[in-house]
Order: C-alpha cells, then structure tokens, then sequence
C-alpha cells in the first residue's frame, strides 16, 4: 500500500495533468472554432478520416479513440454532413458496420486547420 506522501505526489500529478490537458484543449477549441468553424472534436475526427488510407473508419473505431459516445459521434458527424465534410456510408463487408468518411471539401478543412492546430500544441505544451 502506498504511503500517503506518494499518494499526495500522485495527486499532484494527476491535477497537474488535468490541468494541462484542459488548458491545450482549450486553446485548441478557440482557435479552431475561430479560425476554421471546427470544434476541436470535429477536427479530431476529420484527422482521423484523412490519415486513413482509405479516408473512412468504423463509426465505432472513431467513437472509441477520440473518447465520446456512439451518439455524441452520431450527432458530430451528422454536422459534420451538413457542412459537406463527411459522409455516412454502409460497411460493403458487414451491413451493421457504417463507415464515417471524409469528403473532399472535409479533406481541404482539415488541411487548411492543421497548421493552427499544431501551432497551438507547440505553443501550449512549450508552457509547462
């Protein structure tokens, strides 16, 4: 059992970690919502989609790697439908797996916010 002098410096990390993470995801929201009209979650699933060599993924791939729910990613996707970023598609392979995948007009919206969103990352994580 750990004695409560490393359980307070496990604490203290774990804010300071929290900490951090909320002050990047901050930053990183308000540049992109202002500079891109993209929330840092609409941005993290179209990087997601471009990167991939295909330019699709699982709807539920997605919604376990940038940590929201089946129906947060449902929702997301769906605006990101109206916008003309993305599109739902049916998996050929398995008819119950439904594919998000990125549209050209999504690929140029990702690549036009991809130098902010780095920008923000070096300029954040140089903070600590």
């Amino acid at each position: 059992m750990a004695n409560v002098t490393e359980t307070r410096d496990l604490q203290a990390e774990w804010r300071e970690l929290m900490s951090a993470h909320a002050r990047v995801s901050e930053a990183l929201e308000d540049a992109l919502q202002c500079g891109h009209q993209l929330s840092l979650s609409e941005y993290e699933v179209l990087q997601r989609l471009v990167e991939s060599e295909e330019g699709h993924r699982r709807m539920q791939e997605l919604a376990d790697e940038i940590h929201l729910s089946q129906s947060a990613l449902s929702r997301l996707v769906g605006r990101l439908e109206e916008a003309g970023l993305a599109e739902r598609a049916i998996c050929n392979h398995d008819r119950r797996g439904i594919w998000a995948c990125v549209t050209d007009a999504g690929r140029e919206a990702q690549r036009q916010a991809e130098p902010t969103h780095r920008e923000v990352l070096a300029t954040t994580l140089d903070e600590r």
